[in-house]
């Protein structure tokens, strides 16, 4: 008999907010706004990725335009956190930090301020409804300007607080292969100022250098994958001194073709070298698994006991920025968890 791990208290910190939707909505948004999606997100879903080159980044991006082309009022954000609150609610989650850059939806709701406080008031109508609290990080892209990301730290900043329905922390996202991470700096300055989570990403689609420039460059509170790491021992030994948490995304991994398949994912290698680590799902709209597949793959391939497993979800609680009588409570669960017996 497994314990069931979508009863497994945890926090989900690497989720996209395009990315989280279901392939239903963005075909039901798309019928609804009159447009077309291309046959990866329709018959041919989910789609067959790979993003170790630059077509293979280029399809990757077109698929998540098209899909976020399909999110153009406010019911249709609404929509998108209000789903994201109840998939995570189905999986065990108690705490989601939903990654955003408003600069998308801007356009449709009048710029960006409407735009993130039309998320921050969905996020807290979800969390007032449901088991999984939401909060939110904004985040800035590589591809563009610099300081198109100091404005978007400053509107955070404005809407930084703690709980469900605030502002928690600030990303970096986007083709890391693109921009320069120092140039980011100032922005994340701001964001720290704030008291905000730095969390940008680095280290799935290029190796152990940009880890290392990440965290000596905007010093970091967790990293959006890192996982590549692993293949500079001086690195990994870096990010392990540092305590900086990886968000290591497993379905991300292997959908965009860092690695061949979920055994080759060096998330053991992680573990054992004391770094912290919070499973996330990314974009399940486009790698086609959510954030308990991403458990379920520690177990079924890479072997992770249910002790392990609960470990995990301990260090996604501990990474996050849950409240604390959230997170203490999460905790005592995970422990609850362990003495089941039974399947379910």
């Amino acid at each position: 008999m497994t314990r069931p791990l979508h009863l497994l208290p945890k926090a989900h910190l690497h989720l996209h907010f395009t990315g989280s939707m279901r392939v239903g909505t963005v075909r039901e948004l798309a019928a609804k706004h009159g447009l077309r999606l291309p046959d990866a997100l329709t018959r041919g879903w989910p789609p067959q990725l790979s993003a170790r080159d630059e077509r293979g980044w280029f399809r990757f991006q077109r698929l998540y335009d098209a899909a976020r082309a399909c999110v153009r009022d406010e019911d249709d954000l609404r929509r998108i956190v209000r789903e994201a609150a109840e998939d995570d609610t189905t999986e065990g989650s108690r705490w989601l930090e939903i990654q955003v850059d408003p600069t998308s939806y801007a356009p449709f709701v009048g710029g960006i301020t409407p735009a993130l406080e039309i998320v921050l008031d969905e996020a807290r109508v979800a969390s007032a409804t449901g088991a999984a609290q939401v909060a939110v990080i904004v985040a800035a892209s590589r591809i563009r300007h610099p300081l198109d990301a100091r404005t978007l730290a400053r509107l955070a900043a404005r809407h930084a607080g703690e709980g469900a329905g605030a502002v928690v922390g600030f990303g970096l996202s986007n083709d890391e292969r693109r921009g320069v991470t120092q140039e980011f700096g100032p922005a994340f300055e701001i964001a720290r100022r704030a008291g905000l989570a730095l969390v940008p990403h680095a280290g799935e689609l290029l190796g152990p250098t940009a880890v290392e420039s990440t965290l000596e460059s905007l010093r970091p509170d967790r990293i959006g994958h890192g996982v590549r790491s692993v293949e500079d021992p001086r690195v990994l030994e870096m990010v392990a001194h540092s305590g900086v948490a990886l968000e290591v995304c497993p379905g991300s991994n292997v959908a965009l073709g860092v690695y061949a398949g979920a055994a080759e994912v060096p998330l053991r290698t992680l573990v054992e070298h004391g770094i912290p680590v919070a499973l996330g799902a990314d974009d399940p709209l486009l790698f086609g698994s959510r954030l308990t597949a991403q458990y379920d793959s520690a177990r079924e391939v890479l072997g992770f006991s249910d002790v392990e497993l609960a470990d995990l979800a301990r260090g996604s609680l501990h990474a996050s920025r849950a409240p604390e009588q959230l997170r203490e409570a999460a905790l005592e669960e995970v422990d609850r968890w362990l003495t089941c017996t039974t399947a379910g």
